[in-house]
């Protein structure tokens, strides 16, 4: 998307704050206090777009509930931020890596090492989303909202009948860039133009949101619980541990050798704890349940 160059200076993410002029001129304490209050205003931008938000993430459920997947795509640091979300979710609730990815302008090597070109590259953009098709979900993040990669790839995704979201902090980016368009305004950062401030905070925000979300939705969580974690780890064999303790009502030692039978499925051992069980007969159960241990219970 061209833009002259005064158009630019109109973007939200590009005016300066007022309420930091001067700031080179005050102490380490003040500085820090400031850009503190700065970021308490990003919290409440993102709650007012809680509706949007609501419906972007039962429409991530949706998708992935009929095989569908994730895509998001961002440039600099809205990129790394995707990437960041895609690769957290697995570890989290036990999601193939291929479930939601995540694709950042100028390639792999650009998430260590800025390529600010990449970021104009529209040809790249909508070849980010070549492989996807209809019921599959694209989630654009531009700060600015003028993002020609970002933008380009949420074009081709609507064209292919994906679900589209936009996550931006410009209140009114031109046109109509996706079917939600989820726009917290954090107002102006506290040095112009550093959208990895309260930009960045804001899409991450959004972001660990829609994703949570859609995964309670998908019942990957049970109570406040990650229950389809996978413990490939002491900390999550632990977790796990706990997990079973507080769930299926037993002793950390039952819940060892429980977790052991099930095959490190929480989810299966609480069955087989609850209702007395085997592995066998719990992992049925779950299959006829939605994989949810919430029906499965019930």
């Amino acid at each position: 998307m061209a833009l002259r160059a005064s158009s630019y200076a109109r973007l939200p993410t590009e005016r300066p704050n007022p309420a930091t002029r001067d700031i080179d001129r005050r102490s380490t304490l003040d500085i820090v206090k400031l850009i503190n209050c700065q970021d308490a205003l990003v919290a409440p931008a993102v709650g007012r777009q809680s509706f949007v938000i609501a419906r972007a993430a039962d429409a991530i459920a949706n998708s992935l509930k009929n095989a569908g997947r994730v895509v998001i795509v961002g440039a600099g640091t809205s990129g790394r931020i995707g990437v960041l979300e895609a690769a957290e979710c697995p570890p989290t609730f036990g999601t193939p890596p291929s479930l939601i990815t995540a694709v950042m302008a100028g390639g792999r090597s650009a998430v260590f090492r800025s390529k600010e070109g990449a970021e104009d590259d529209e040809t790249a953009g909508a070849r980010a989303v070549a492989g996807l098709s209809r019921g599959d979900v694209v989630i654009g993040v531009a700060a600015s909202g003028i993002t020609t990669f970002v933008r380009s790839a949420l074009s081709s995704a609507r064209q292919r009948g994906c679900v589209t979201i936009f996550i931006t902090s410009n209140g009114k980016p031109p046109g109509r860039p996706a079917q939600f368009v989820i726009a917290p305004v954090v107002g102006p950062e506290v040095v112009a133009g550093s959208t990895r401030l309260k930009s960045g905070t804001a899409a991450k925000l959004v972001l660990n949101t829609l994703t949570t979300t859609a995964m309670i939705r998908l019942g990957k969580v049970y109570d406040h619980w990650m229950v389809d974690l996978k413990p490939t780890n002491r900390k999550l064999r632990l977790r796990s541990v706990r997990m079973l303790c507080d769930l299926a009502r037993v002793s950390a030692a039952r819940a060892e050798t429980l977790l052991k039978s099930s095959g490190g499925s929480v989810k299966v051992a609480v069955l087989m704890a609850r209702k007395e069980m085997t592995a066998a007969q719990a992992k049925k159960l779950l299959s006829v349940r939605n994989d949810s241990l919430r029906e499965a219970l019930g």
